[in-house]
């Protein structure tokens, strides 16, 4: 009788340290809202007064009065780049300012590009590109496994109104400095990739 008590008490012991456990490892698993934010992957918010779609840290400004290569398109907008720093991660962020010359709201019409994956990520900059000539080789904007853009959206800039912009790439080769930065709709501008 004796060690069948001592069996049943052992059986409640494990049982009670299995449970210890297995709480222990769901509250280590546990996140803040739930939302998987792998290490090492490019993390991006809007910097614009837009729809902030990442719940990833904006990333760092840098010195927007630094001009790199200045874009005018049609109806007064134009994109002017401050820097493209390669990043430790493997990826190129884009920087700059998009001013809106026109006497309308502009929201960004064609931005967005034409790929199905990247159609829901609105007024933003996930159609922009870099392109490697000498390489023979595009980069199409960095996106999250919901196929959001690693980039700004924008929820519309009124007449005169300048906003931020960042968008992050995949990294050409170390050897490759010079790129062509391609928004749709817009003209290209070659740029110099730093870092």
């Amino acid at each position: 009788m004796r060690a069948a008590m001592t069996r049943n008490r052992c059986k409640g012991i494990a049982a009670a340290a299995a449970t210890l456990a297995m709480a222990v490892v769901l509250t280590a698993c546990g996140g803040d809202d739930g939302a998987d934010k792998p290490e090492g992957k490019p993390q991006g918010g809007s910097t614009s007064s837009s729809d902030n779609q990442g719940d990833g840290p904006t990333p760092s400004e840098e010195d927007e009065t630094q001009v790199i290569a200045s874009i005018k398109g049609k109806d007064g907008i134009e994109a002017t780049i401050s820097s493209a720093k390669r990043e430790a991660g493997g990826f190129v962020t884009v920087r700059g300012r998009i001013k809106n010359g026109s006497d309308q709201i502009w929201a960004a019409v064609g931005w967005q590009g034409t790929e199905q994956e990247l159609v829901n990520n609105g007024a933003s900059m996930a159609g922009a590109s870099l392109v490697d000539q000498q390489g023979k080789k595009r980069y199409l904007i960095l996106r999250d496994t919901d196929g959001r853009c690693l980039c700004t959206k924008f929820e519309g800039l009124s007449p005169g109104e300048e906003a931020p912009f960042f968008a992050q790439f995949p990294a050409p080769p170390q050897s490759t400095t010079d790129v062509d930065f391609q928004i749709p709709t817009m003209p290209t501008a070659s740029i110099k990739i730093s870092g």
